[in-house]
């Protein structure tokens, strides 16, 4: 499947920046069933620093903000092919070992209610199929929501509220596979919807390592494996790794964000 997508982040402050920075994983990866065709990003407000690929082999670019911006604008767009893997990624890359993945981390540290959820779990089987068990429980203990929750909520109080997004299930899983000793990881990227185009917002699921398989995509929310209207951006132990736009600003009194997101199927003449 080839997937045409168009990104677009704007900033608006009340104030002029005196000024900021922010660290952008906008670029999807080249991994199995995966490959980009073309990708171009656009700033307005702001400029290029330096670009790197961190420890996760998420591609990262780094730019400030110019002195005096009241507007920040990121658009990225392009094209990335896709490949049926039924969610299979495969053998582990980057440069952070598989035990990493396995210790918790602020947002996935487990407390009594991740305990309740893991305890009452049906272990039995293969660990593909514990693991769609431990995500249907976790979508039944935290019902989709917007609203409830926020970037740093935790996965505990997530389930406290039993109520949250993609994130917060992402995050209550990850918590739960590591109980079970499973590597797990946090994934932020792209989902082209069946029924529209336009977005408000990116997508997150987690990704499991199964012996014998390798990382294995679970999207919570929707009860499947990544299937090709998936596209993978950035990966890491929690969304602080693989946050699509992180920065700090000085010298403004408050900003309003918008996000543009469309993603459609282009088609292929043949």
């Amino acid at each position: 499947m080839r997937l045409s997508i168009r990104h677009t982040t704007r900033y608006v402050f009340t104030e002029p920046v005196a000024h900021g920075v922010q660290r952008l994983r906008l670029m999807p990866k080249e991994t199995q069933g995966q490959r980009i065709l073309d990708w171009a990003m656009e700033l307005t407000g702001a400029r290029e620093e330096l670009s790197y690929d961190d420890q996760n082999h998420n591609h990262v670019t780094l730019v400030s903000v110019l002195p005096g911006a009241t507007e920040v604008e990121i658009s990225c767009r392009g094209t990335v092919e896709t490949e049926d893997h039924a969610g299979v990624i495969g053998r582990h890359a980057g440069h952070m070992p598989l035990w990493a993945f396995l210790s918790h981390t602020p947002l996935t540290k487990p407390g009594p209610r991740l305990r309740q959820l893991v305890n009452g779990l049906d272990k039995g089987g293969s660990s593909v199929e514990v693991l769609h068990r431990l995500s249907a429980a976790v979508l039944a203990a935290v019902a989709y929501e917007t609203g409830v929750t926020h970037v740093e909520t935790t996965a505990e109080e997530a389930l406290a509220h039993g109520r949250g997004v993609c994130q917060d299930h992402a995050h209550a899983f990850i918590a739960a596979a590591r109980m079970l000793d499973i590597p797990a990881r946090y994934v932020s990227g792209y989902l082209m919807m069946n029924d529209r185009v336009y977005q408000e917002a990116t997508h997150a699921w987690a990704e499991a390592f199964v012996e014998g398989l390798g990382w294995v995509g679970f999207d919570i929310s929707n009860q499947i494996s990544p299937d090709p209207r998936y596209v993978r951006v950035a990966t890491g132990r929690d969304y602080s790794d693989a946050a699509p736009i992180v920065g700090i600003s000085f010298g403004a009194m408050s900003e309003d964000l918008h996000v543009e997101l469309a993603i459609e199927q282009q088609m292929v003449e043949q």
